[in-house]
């Protein structure tokens, strides 16, 4: 497939902001989108009919429909491991036979939980959740955003090998009341392996007499897990086919749908699947990840920005910045195309971000005054998650709604220093409230954005070679058998001796 032509994107007049609203009355209600929940405004963006259109004859050339269709039937996308990627087939969205698999282990998990509440495996009080990268990004955002009054069960969720963030979890609970949760696709995975030794370890100290009666395992690979040890009537399988990163909707959301409980569960799958019916049977020039792509594409094709970031206004929304950089970056951080062709132009933006009001007293300086131009996108919550003074979310939205006001807008000033530029672009997303249903819809309209992205950069986002190499050569350097750079050599010298 041909290189995506980004001349006419890039020919597009850059007119500013306060200037396109001036010269389109109808510019609100063209680029707002309401979809599961979710209000989307990308009218404080530089989009605009012409480019949206520009994006759409885009879409035609890297045929989009095609792959979006192919993407939901179940058929091979991910072309350099061979697979399909079928997280929606998780949420009840894609090939028959796929979503009924999706099901009968979503039954399996069920089960699984109804045996757990009814103190099968004891009285468990703790839920320890072992993983890394999207086998604990996903659950963590989960637990964090939708567990504040959760009263079930205390969960901790670990993903660093550094001992001190294992120690502080099993530090917090009691080894006989603890479920160890094991999560990793291939149950090789080092860093979690070493943490779940260490985790069952603690647990036989602790006067556990049968420490794996009390794990259970989440994977695509049951058999090493049985292997491993874990009896196979807790082992939670998930498809090969579904990838970390989009993972939270199979067994990996196991810890919390536990937590929070199979209703919350069921209704994060609704959620998600709203949104993937909106992604796969709405107009482009009206579908809310599409838009949000173009205007993705727009600042790092047109514009030259190298960065784009998040800022959450609502406490519980906390860690989506960093689910968002795994997400994004590990899905399109790719220098070649899906066919092996090097590209010629920008790929995956930088995804960073923070959460406001803390953010506008660290960060906001530069992107108000510096010299780089950063697209931003605003998340707020129209439902307060606090019982104090309603003062305190008026605040916090307020404060939300008018960085996005100024950054549009600048403001002058006789003195430089004081002098706002202004044309800063924003997007905002404005959720009804902070619930599964809702919850789900914004992940997978994150998801869909990023396979929009791909598609029109004409890369392949189901893959994620580039983690491997660092681990790889760790490997090789704990055995003894690798010879580094002088610098290297040097440091690990220093911190191990000779």
């Amino acid at each position: 497939m041909a290189l995506p032509d980004w001349t006419p994107i890039q020919a597009l007049p850059q007119t500013t902001l306060t200037d396109l609203f001036a010269a389109d009355a109808d510019r609100l209600s063209r680029l707002n989108v309401d979809v599961a929940g979710i209000h989307f405004d990308w009218s404080k963006t530089h989009l605009t009919p012409e480019a949206v259109s520009a994006f759409a004859a885009l879409a035609q050339q890297m045929d989009f429909t095609a792959k979006r269709d192919a993407l939901f039937a179940g058929e091979v996308v991910n072309v350099t491991e061979g697979r399909a990627a079928e997280h929606t087939a998780e949420r009840y969205e894609g090939a028959p036979e796929s979503v009924a698999r999706a099901r009968s282990q979503h039954a399996r998990m069920r089960a699984l939980i109804d045996a757990i509440e009814a103190e099968a495996l004891g009285p468990i009080r703790h839920i320890l959740h072992i993983g890394i990268g999207g086998s604990a990004l996903g659950p963590d955002l989960l637990v964090s955003a939708l567990g504040r009054d959760m009263d079930r069960y205390d969960v901790a969720i670990v993903s660093n090998v550094d001992g001190v963030a294992l120690e502080d979890a099993m530090d917090a609970f009691d080894p006989q009341a603890t479920l160890l949760v094991i999560a990793s696709k291939t149950f090789t995975t080092t860093e979690t392996m070493l943490n779940a030794q260490s985790a069952l370890a603690w647990m036989a100290e602790g006067g556990v007499e049968d420490p794996y009666g009390q794990v259970v395992a989440l994977t695509a690979s049951p058999d090493k897990a049985v292997e491993w040890g874990v009896d196979e009537t807790r082992v939670l399988p998930f498809f090969e086919s579904v990838g970390g990163r989009y993972s939270l909707w199979s067994s990996i959301g196991f810890p919390a749908a536990l937590a929070l409980g199979w209703d919350a569960f069921e209704e994060l799958l609704e959620g998600a699947a709203e949104m993937d019916r909106h992604f796969r049977l709405t107009d482009l020039a009206q579908n809310a990840p599409a838009l949000a792509a173009f205007a993705d594409l727009y600042y790092s094709q047109a514009r030259g920005c190298e960065t784009r970031a998040t800022f959450a206004y609502d406490e519980r929304l906390r860690l989506l910045p960093s689910y968002l950089q795994q997400l994004e970056m590990e899905s399109n951080g790719k220098r070649v195309t899906a066919e092996g062709e090097a590209v010629t132009y920008p790929t995956a933006a930088i995804t960073w971000g923070g959460v406001g009001t803390d953010a506008q007293h660290a960060v906001f300086q530069l992107l108000h005054q510096g010299t780089h131009l950063v697209p931003l996108e605003f998340v707020g919550v129209i439902e307060a998650g606090d019982a104090l003074a309603e003062d305190h979310h008026r605040q916090l939205l307020l404060n939300m709604f008018a960085q996005g006001a100024a950054l549009m807008a600048g403001k002058g000033h006789e003195d430089p220093a004081r002098s706002y530029p202004g044309d800063r672009p924003s997007s905002t997303l404005l959720l009804d409230a902070v619930d599964p249903r809702t919850l789900g819809a914004l992940i997978a309209f994150y998801e869909h954005r990023v396979f929009v992205n791909a598609v029109l950069l004409g890369i392949n986002p189901f893959d994620q070679f580039g983690v491997e190499l660092g681990k790889e050569m760790a490997k090789a350097a704990d055995k003894g058998g690798l010879d580094f750079d002088p610098s290297t050599n040097d440091l690990i010298q220093r911190a191990f001796g000779a």
